[in-house]
């Protein structure tokens, strides 16, 4: 089953469930979706693929984790919380992320294979670890992790 349907059934059993925490943060994933499909259309390609998909939800948290941020300095907790649940919706539709030091890890292991030794190579570190990696790192912790390391 496409992860499209899975959202879309994931939908209906929601709505039937009357669960109020769910559904509408799903709605708003598959009008992204069909956003998405409509502006395909135009460039001859029909369907959406998964990875389109992937990208749309990963693109979905980034959005929700910086309005997360803006709400913690305001210190409004009941859209901080509201966002939260939001970004916990979205999340079951993707791969598990790996945590701190599973990253860290894999950012050595590409740090040693290119050979790198300063910041100027980190194109080279990001490349070879989004061919590897792309959906279970989470770039913003590699960003980081790596800057670290090559101090």
């Amino acid at each position: 089953m496409s992860l499209k349907n899975q959202i879309e059934e994931k939908l209906n059993q929601a709505l039937k469930a009357k669960d109020k925490n769910t559904y509408p943060t799903l709605r708003l994933i598959v009008s992204a979706i069909k956003d998405a499909e409509i502006a395909n259309r135009s460039k001859e390609k029909k369907d959406i693929s998964d990875s389109d998909i992937m990208g749309i939800l990963k693109k979905m948290i980034k959005q929700r984790n910086e309005s997360c941020e803006v709400y913690k300095k305001a210190g409004r907790t009941e859209l901080l919380d509201n966002e939260t649940k939001e970004i916990n919706v979205i999340n079951a539709f993707l791969p598990k992320q790996l945590n701190n030091e599973e990253t860290r890890k894999i950012c050595e292991e590409a740090i040693k294979s290119v050979g790198a030794t300063s910041m100027k190579d980190m194109g080279k570190i990001m490349g070879v670890l989004k061919s590897k990696h792309a959906d279970t790192l989470d770039f913003s912790k590699v960003n980081l992790v790596i800057k670290e390391l090559l101090k």
